[in-house]
């Protein structure tokens, strides 16, 4: 059970990895996700985008909906019970789904902890309820379940293992068709229809007010799928920036490779353009009621990763009434310079110690709950 884009990228590389761990034997696989793992030969119950949805009241709109599936998905896994239940990411779906298969007997297991170093740490408790086998991507995070009856498992990122080395800059700038002498501010809106809903238009405004300084600046918004590209499409057409941005679809890592600074929405993305360190500036918004109820559970004043991960302010933020078009042009033209610079050498810390073969420990991890499982939870 994949609940975005990012999910279904793991989810990809989780099936090739359950295959190279137990080639004798015949995987099938069924659930919600996407491309990705529709390549590996997964059968998706339902659109992946029905489930992408982002902040705390956003999704009460498509409450109904989201029930309606959740509760189609556990009689059918009651019904005909897999040998594993894996959900990876999207833990306010996948967690309550997976108590309720636990309690009936299936073996459940999470990829991608919950962000309880961020905000309600309590959460912990509700894993250790819903599965037995927790997977981790960051090497800090099993000590925070020390203490709670849940099995924890650091794989590792992929990302940190793919992302290691120098990134050719003019390849990248090449397959963009974009100039390789003239600076590039990528813009990322984010992989979700709400995300470009809310800080699309910022982002677009800030890249342009950079290209009105200097008409030399080239403008890359990659968007993360068709749906997407339409999305920003129709944001920038409505804007009249048709000709001053180079919209693609996919291709996010070629325009963070080009780009000599980063403008883009606090997600997966952040990671990934601290590891090919390139300077960012990291946006966010969503409703205001969910910003109230987050800014009151949370546990570090940070959102992205790459300040959570250095435990310090090392790339802007600019969060919800903060985020104006203005403020992200003046943080990214700073990055231009000698700021951009100082902010790579502290990413590349950042970076140090995060690298392991993901497909390999987490194919090794789920082919053992495979041929071993342990025995289901009834509290």
């Amino acid at each position: 059970m994949a609940g975005e884009r990012s999910g279904d990228l793991l989810g990809g590389r989780v099936l090739r990895a359950l295959r190279r761990a137990l080639p004798e034997r015949r995987i099938r696989a069924e659930g919600v996700g996407g491309e990705a793992m529709i390549a590996e030969g997964f059968s998706s119950l339902y659109d992946l985008e029905r489930l992408a949805v982002m902040g705390l009241v956003e999704p009460l709109g498509r409450l109904p909906e989201l029930l309606r599936m959740r509760a189609r998905l556990r009689e059918r896994w009651l019904r005909e019970p897999p040998d594993l239940f894996l959900g990876i990411d999207a833990p306010d779906f996948n967690l309550g789904l997976a108590r309720r298969l636990r309690r009936g007997g299936v073996a459940t297991a999470q990829l991608v902890s919950p962000t309880v170093w961020a905000w309600r740490p309590g959460r912990v408790h509700k894993v250790a309820r819903a599965v037995g086998d927790l997977l981790c991507l960051f090497p800090f995070e099993p000590a925070l379940y020390q203490g709670v009856d849940v099995r924890t498992h650091y794989v590792g990122h992929p990302m940190a293992r793919e992302l290691v080395g120098e990134s050719d800059r003019s390849a990248a700038r090449q397959a963009l068709g974009l100039a390789d002498d003239a600076p590039v501010i990528a813009l990322l809106p984010g992989s979700r229809s709400a995300e470009v809903a809310q800080i699309g238009a910022d982002l677009l405004a800030a890249g342009r007010a950079l290209k009105s300084r200097d008409a030399q600046r080239q403008l890359v918004m990659p968007a993360a799928s068709p749906e997407r590209l339409e999305q920003c499409r129709r944001l920038i057409d409505s804007a009249g920036a048709a000709a001053e941005v180079r919209l693609v679809q996919g291709q996010s890592r070629d325009a963070m490779v080009a780009a000599d600074v980063v403008i883009l929405a606090s997600g997966t993305a952040t990671l990934e353009a601290m590891l090919l360190q390139r300077p960012m500036v990291i946006a966010y918004r969503v409703a205001p009621v969910s910003w109230r109820l987050m800014k009151r559970m949370a546990v570090t004043p940070y959102v992205g990763l790459p300040n959570i991960l250095a435990g310090r302010a090392v790339v802007p933020e600019l969060l919800q009434h903060d985020l104006t078009a203005s403020a992200l042009a003046l943080e990214a033209e700073n990055l231009l310079g000698a700021a951009g610079r100082a902010q790579v050498d502290a990413l590349r810390s950042c970076r140090d110690g995060m690298a392991r073969d993901f497909d390999l420990e987490a194919g090794r991890c789920l082919s053992e709950l495979l041929t071993t499982p342990p025995a289901a939870s009834v509290s």
